[in-house]
């Protein structure tokens, strides 16, 4: 098994066995996270009678989809996620809409099986271990995206500078705060952040995307350490 398998198995554990409170977590976790979903879905600028083809990259419960869903309810949605049993919550979340598949897999190791208009992920990217992999997944993005097809991803990002990076990490700290105890935040949170996520400088992702080739790339939504960025396929 490689780094990069190796360290995606260990991110399966850990979701593995906080899917039943994941939704909770992240309310605690995750500064404004609703103005976070609500600034991709709000993002995607298809006409709502168009059946398009969406795929959910690290799906976790289905939020993300949902919001799309609730936007484009004749969308053809892939949710995709390594851990079985957050896909079995998002299941249960998207059980309205009847054209939604599942599958479980490792986006960083998966092919996509389809073109799609719009590839969105949420809290999933972050995860990849290198700056290197993480192009290379956006480039895959890219290539298999529709002309005119987009690409949304929220996300935890890093700063430009150490500087900025320790005043990111202080205001989530501060947030953090309001509902977790300083010993939890101590010794649970910042540790598995720091084990778990590796995100990247966030202007050079940006970057990245315009090197690519997506077009109208842009920031739509930003509170310090986390952001909803993406762009579009020519």
């Amino acid at each position: 098994m490689d780094n990069i398998s190796r360290h995606m198995e260990t991110i399966k554990n850990h979701f593995e066995g906080e899917a039943e409170e994941f939704d909770a977590i992240i309310l605690r976790n995750i500064p404004y996270y609703y103005q976070m979903v609500d600034a991709l879905a709000s993002a995607v600028s298809f006409q709502e009678s168009v059946p398009i083809k969406v795929i959910d990259l690290g799906c976790g419960t289905g939020t993300i989809s949902s919001a799309i869903l609730k936007r484009y309810p004749l969308a053809q949605v892939t949710c995709l996620d390594l851990a079985p049993s957050m896909l079995e919550m998002a299941k249960i979340k998207l059980s309205g809409y009847p054209g939604v598949r599942y599958i479980s897999g490792d986006f960083t190791q998966c092919d996509f099986d389809d073109r799609y208009d719009l590839v969105v992920s949420s809290l999933a990217l972050h995860h990849v271990l290198t700056d290197d992999d993480k192009k290379q997944i956006y480039r895959r993005i890219f290539d298999n995206l529709t002309p005119n097809g987009l690409f949304y991803n929220a996300d935890i990002v890093l700063a430009s500078s150490d500087t900025l990076q320790e005043m990111y990490m202080s205001r989530w700290k501060e947030f953090l705060a309001k509902s977790v105890s300083q010993d939890e935040i101590e010794n649970k949170w910042i540790p598995k952040y720091y084990e778990e996520d590796r995100p990247a400088r966030f202007t050079n992702q940006l970057s990245w995307l315009s090197e690519i080739g997506f077009t109208n790339v842009d920031v739509i939504w930003k509170y310090y350490n986390f952001a909803v960025y993406g762009g579009t396929k020519p």
